[in-house]
């Protein structure tokens, strides 16, 4: 560009000045924004110095070309408006063509596009990546053969281009040219036979065609050159997927699963969906467990491999060695709750309660704050015996929590405990023990007892309206008394509607209705509950025969009675129901 000649001024100090034409004010604020990002790349000063070229000349299309080339990735409207801006000013630069036609194709203006390079393969035929950006287009316009033809061109040209080659045989493939394609992947392979990635491509064309023996070998062959190959691993599973081919896709996971390149999110993921069904985890257990295996070994502190790992041990029922896997993990840090309740949970089951109170203790030392962990404490002193111990812990989780759902399940395990105090209290005084010298003793009267659960109950459901299980021991125990079995009832109905088809809540609310003289009721609710049940309980089967006896059924009655005697009930109470049957019925 010719540049006018600059004319200098005198001052007083006998220094020159520069004046600078009003020509050439936009270039030189145009350059000084080029210094600041070529050497500085210092772009919050360059960018008020494109602004100021524009303002000084708003047809200036340099800068309106680096502003476009600025904007293109974060503000796809001001780069087109930039670009177009640069382009209507010199239609003849292919840099300025380029910007716009780049510009317009990222905001998905492909109609407007499609010209703008169609001209630029016509005026710049030696840039591949032209080619490239229209086949897109075309594949955008759902022109895919005008996208096929364009790649032609430019294979006519160049020669064969790798990514140009790919994205032909994927434009083959949708067209249903099988031929074509495979005859494309198998060029790509004849011009160099040891590029894992040519062989890997042959192996998809085949499987796309439907040829899986060839697709087979094909695929394994690329695994054989590159073990490690990512790409080569996971087309082979998703072949072997689409196969049902389960030995081959778990082979390739085995392989996928030991590579550090893949992600380990994704890896869990796998592994997850191979347990979601467990036919096939227990078909396949053993392989799927080396899958697991190898996690471990690769990823020996990550908390989801750790979790997989442990789970696929006690799914085995190697509780021994899962217990040793969590208790390694004990001293990890951060510290986590979930390997401190994993060791609690299989010592309970192993009935080692020395060792369940230890690790209790261990991780309240860890978690002073968790409730949970009070809780755990509350039910090894309420299975010791530990009765009054057991409600202090619960009472102390009750500070450590301000959510209302849990204060009413902990106000439910208050009253549950007074309840079981009240039973304890109620059978010593029954055996004519004055004095409770248990290792826990408790000094309530039952009646008491009873009072405290039924206000634990009631602060319960203050915080918790539909504590289902706080609900069906309210009723229970105010039916077994028979007093306000009105409010039983509506509690009754309301935990069998929230836990629909459990057996011993339907076995509390016909036990209520038979409270109630509502005898024909409480028959077909208990019918459904004995179907329900899973567990054989005698309560169960003395309750309906209960209730048959008073139907008049009493042939019936003795039927569920003996039931219940063969199941574990109290043969004395069996015994004084028998007794009724000799007895003559009153005038």
């Amino acid at each position: 560009m010719f540049l006018a000649p600059l004319a200098y001024a005198t001052v007083p100090d006998d220094k020159p000045k520069l004046i600078i034409p009003d020509s050439l004010r936009a270039t030189y604020k145009y350059t000084d924004a080029l210094k600041a990002l070529a050497i500085h790349d210092d772009t919050l000063k360059a960018l008020p110095l494109l602004k100021e070229a524009l303002e000084i000349d708003s047809t200036y299309a340099p800068a309106h070309y680096e502003l476009a080339s600025h904007y293109l990735q974060q503000d796809v409207r001001r780069a087109i408006h930039h670009a177009r801006k640069a382009y209507e000013q010199d239609t003849t630069s292919r840099w300025y063509m380029g910007l716009y036609g780049q510009t317009l194709a990222i905001g998905g203006e492909y109609d407007a596009a499609l010209p703008i390079f169609q001209k630029l393969i016509k005026e710049d035929k030696n840039n591949p990546d032209h080619y490239r950006i229209l086949s897109i287009l075309y594949q955008q316009r759902k022109q895919p053969y005008s996208a096929i033809a364009t790649l032609d061109s430019a294979e006519v040209r160049f020669g064969k281009i790798s990514q140009l080659s790919q994205m032909k045989r994927h434009l083959l493939i949708r067209t249903n040219q099988m031929d074509r394609a495979i005859e494309e992947a198998q060029q790509a392979l004849n011009e160099a036979p040891y590029e894992v990635d040519n062989v890997l491509s042959l192996g998809q064309t085949y499987a796309a065609a439907g040829r899986d023996s060839l697709a087979n070998v094909t695929l394994q062959q690329a695994i054989r050159m590159d073990s490690t190959s990512i790409d080569a691993l996971t087309t082979y599973a998703d072949f072997c997927s689409r196969r049902h081919d389960t030995n081959g896709y778990l082979a390739s996971l085995k392989l996928l699963f030991a590579q550090e390149g893949y992600p380990l999110e994704r890896k869990v993921d796998l592994y997850k969906k191979l347990t979601v069904d467990r036919n096939f985890y227990g078909n396949h257990f053993y392989v799927i467990g080396s899958l697991a295996q190898t996690l471990m070994i690769h990823y020996p502190d990550e908390k989801s491999v750790i979790d997989l790992y442990g789970d696929h041990l006690l799914a085995s029922g190697d509780f021994d060695h899962a217990l040793i896997h969590f208790k390694n993990h004990l001293s990890s840090e951060p510290p986590q709750m979930d390997y401190y309740m994993a060791v609690i949970d299989i010592e309970d089951y192993l009935q080692r309660p020395d060792s369940v109170d230890y690790y209790v203790q261990r991780a309240m030392e860890r978690f002073p704050e968790d409730p949970k962990l009070l809780i755990r404490k509350a039910n090894r002193q309420y299975i010791k015996g530990n009765l009054t111990g057991a409600i202090d812990s619960f009472h102390e989780a009750m500070t450590l929590t301000e959510s209302d759902t849990l204060q009413g399940e902990l106000w439910g395990y208050v009253g549950d405990t007074y309840h079981a105090i009240a039973e304890r209290r109620a059978a010593q005084l029954k055996a004519k023990i004055k004095r409770d010298t248990s290792a826990y003793p408790v000094k309530l009267k039952p009646q008491k007892a009873m009072e405290l659960c039924f206000d634990a109950y009631d602060k319960a459901l203050a915080l918790w309206a539909d504590n289902a299980m706080v609900l069906n021991n309210y009723a229970y125990f105010l039916s077994e008394q028979g007093s306000d079995l009105e409010r039983a009832l509506v509690m009754s109905s309301r935990a069998i509607v929230l836990e629909q088809n459990n057996s011993t809540y339907l076995d509390t609310h016909a036990w209520v209705l038979y409270g109630l003289g509502r005898y024909e009721e409480a028959r077909n609710v208990q019918r459904k509950a004995l179907m329900l049940d899973t567990t054989g309980s005698e309560a169960l089967m003395m309750h309906y025969g209960d209730i048959l006896y008073a139907l008049g059924e009493k042939f019936m009655a003795e039927t569920y009675w003996r039931k219940a005697l063969d199941a574990g009930a109290d043969p004395q109470e069996v015994e004084t129901r028998m007794a009724k049957l000799k007895t003559p019925p009153a005038e």
